[in-house]
């Protein structure tokens, strides 16, 4: 049966500009990193794409390796825009990115304009779409000149293969000198996507205020920490859990002092009638700075319980300071290294 979406999708009214340009995004962002991949959409995942564009998520985040295996993402979702979604594109925002390594060889990551010009063709083809609304640079490359990757998302603008540009897990010196350089080329940079959440603070040190004056919009991922900031790891680690998987959260990382910290936040949630799951969106969204939280969902129900959290985004100061006491860094930034320089 071919899909027909919800008449009612924009009732939500949960938009928010994206910095300083005309371009509004939805305050929570699907994303396609985990669950999305594979040789075919499973019935779940694809539920779930349907069910966001229902209540009002018109941003889907993806990204040249997303899977597994590599590409295999964007050529699931690639389906979808040739078939049930391909009445909507212009309903929608669809994002990725080129940075990490995709391919054998010297040219098959980092920020060289071969490796971005050849990933972003390659990426639209799977996609099945003309451009993408928003073309990233996936990491700093501190092994080629910023110039040049400037050159690169210049001329994807230019050719017209990406609307706006974005840059993701770039340090507050770097932001200044790319969004420089973007203008000197007669473009902008968008949008910035920070990694960000509870526990994972390091862009209060001077990055939001760097975006702030630059006029940058802000989409933070995982803000829930990789599922850190859920009550999914209080008892044992489930069987098919990403730190069971040891994909990309280490179990060594759900020790004791953690526990203690979600113990304590659940209690703070609760009063505020929400999950800590949903605690934890809200929290990131209260900067103005931020316009949006990427979230990924395996199943409805935490789609839903995501979705929710937009119900409650408001914090008293008392709310503030008590979550302050257990929102403290616990070294799981596993994208620092690019954002050192």
């Amino acid at each position: 049966m071919t899909y027909t979406a919800n008449s009612s999708r924009y009732s939500y009214n949960n938009f928010k500009r994206c910095g300083n340009s005309g371009l509004d995004l939805p305050q929570i962002t699907l994303g396609l990193w985990h669950n999305f991949g594979g040789n075919k959409l499973i019935s779940e995942s694809k539920k779930m794409i349907f069910r966001a564009f229902d209540r009002g998520v018109t941003h889907f985040d993806l990204a040249n390796n997303y899977g597994p295996p590599y590409g295999s993402a964007e050529s699931n979702f690639g389906k979808l825009m040739a078939t049930d979604l391909k009445k909507y594109r212009d309903e929608l925002i669809i994002s990725t990115k080129a940075g990490y390594d995709m391919w054998p060889g010297p040219y098959g990551e980092w920020g060289s304009k071969k490796y971005l010009t050849a990933s972003l063709d390659q990426s639209l083809k799977r996609l099945k779409i003309d451009y993408v609304d928003i073309f990233y640079s996936h990491r700093f490359d501190p092994n080629t000149p910023l110039e040049e990757t400037a050159d690169a998302l210049h001329r994807a603008v230019q050719q017209g293969k990406a609307l706006y540009i974005g840059i993701s897990s770039y340090s507050s010196n770097q932001t200044i000198k790319i969004n420089k350089l973007l203008k000197e080329r007669g473009i902008k940079c968008l949008i910035h996507q920070p990694s960000y959440s509870m526990i994972n603070r390091w862009i209060e040190k001077d990055l939001l205020k760097t975006l702030s004056k630059l006029n940058l919009g802000c989409i933070v991922f995982s803000p829930l920490a990789q599922g850190m900031l859920s009550e999914k790891y209080l008892n044992k680690i489930p069987a098919n859990s990403r730190a069971k998987k040891n994909s990309s959260l280490d179990p060594k990382m759900i020790t004791k002092n953690y526990k203690n910290k979600i113990i304590n936040l659940k209690k703070i949630a609760k009063n505020r009638n929400q999950t800590i799951s949903q605690m934890a969106l809200a929290w990131v969204l209260r900067h103005k700075q931020v316009t949006s939280a990427l979230i990924g969902a395996r199943t409805l129900k935490q789609l839903d319980e995501c979705l929710d959290s937009l119900n409650n985004l408001k914090f008293s100061k008392n709310e503030l300071n008590s979550i302050d006491k257990y929102a403290k860094e616990e070294n799981i930034n596993l994208w620092a290294t690019s954002s050192k320089n």
